[in-house]
């Protein structure tokens, strides 16, 4: 890779037609989009992107899809690494580089909640397997396992390509700093949770963000201005914001829906389809949303 991954680099939301089939022209598309748009990378598989729905012919045509997308769009891919089982992990990880990923994200194993040896052996072993970038992601609230600083500033400090850290505990401020203290500086860190503490966290030495995908130019505005120095804009922008992300993000299958209508609504994708199970919303929930939705819309032509 010839350069830094910072910014924005949304979670991809998986297209499904109105049948529940993956349409692979709307992955390219919305792929294009973040490219096209100024977005650092783009990111298959997060937890937001309904991986634990896709089969592995799916996930390995979406990968080829993706990739090629970034590539035809001069945009970067990240691919998470999702499997449980550290032997089967490598072997994804060794062929998401062969297919042309930039960078892995690995999701640490989280079923029967194995102990924290077994989770830096694990992280270690797909760092050890390929030569691209690998970020690890800590996501305690989604997973239940906890994983201490200490644990990813041994990786830094061990694997070379263990680059990029994406956090998204609660609270993630002092955590961020806790990384950036060990390291004198060092992690290259990302801000998760649909980017609630952007601000903070930048603030604290994240270098970017990595939310859903259907509103990436509202946080390119709040990560654009802040490293222009328009700290006062930024803030406004991720003030603005909030609201919303109160509103659709509840619960994750709650914000996979709502990130699939507002793709909808914008014509990146035709179908908000979201395979089940899924959320189930009601018409003042609706209501509500529409009145933010309009405000986004107006701000940012939508």
């Amino acid at each position: 890779m010839n350069s830094e991954i910072k910014g924005i680099c949304p979670i991809i939301a998986a297209p499904f037609d109105s049948n529940g089939e993956v349409d692979y022209d709307d992955l390219y598309n919305v792929v294009a989009t973040l490219s096209n748009n100024g977005c650092g990378a783009s990111t298959l598989f997060g937890i937001a992107g309904e991986y634990y729905k896709l089969s592995d012919d799916e996930r390995k045509k979406m990968v080829e899809v993706t990739v090629k997308s970034c590539r035809e769009n001069n945009g970067k891919s990240i691919i998470s690494v999702t499997d449980h089982s550290t032997e089967v992990a490598v072997k994804q990880a060794k062929y998401f580089e062969k297919a042309g990923a930039d960078c892995l994200m690995i999701l640490p194993p989280f079923f029967l909640k194995p102990g924290a040896g077994y989770l830096y052996e694990h992280m270690k072993a797909i760092a050890n397997a390929v030569d691209i970038p690998v970020m690890a992601q800590y996501a305690p609230e989604q997973t239940g396992v906890a994983i201490s600083p200490e644990t990813f500033v041994k990786l830094e400090k061990e694997c070379p390509n263990m680059i990029y850290y994406k956090i998204e505990c609660k609270p993630a401020g002092p955590y961020v700093t806790n990384l950036m203290n060990l390291t004198d500086n060092r992690m290259k860190i990302f801000v998760g949770n649909a980017g609630f503490q952007l601000i903070e966290c930048m603030d604290r030495g994240a270098i970017g963000a990595m939310p859903g995908c259907s509103m990436f130019d509202v946080y390119l505005d709040i990560y654009n201005n802040y490293v222009a120095g328009n700290r006062e804009a930024a803030i406004d922008a991720h003030n603005k914001l909030l609201p919303m992300l109160n509103h659709i993000r509840q619960n994750v299958e709650q914000i996979i829906s709502f990130e699939k209508r507002i793709l909808k609504k914008r014509g990146i994708i035709k179908s908000d389809y979201c395979r089940k199970p899924s959320y189930a919303t009601d018409a003042y929930f609706d209501k509500l949303f529409d009145e933010f939705y309009q405000e986004m819309s107006a701000r940012y032509n939508w």
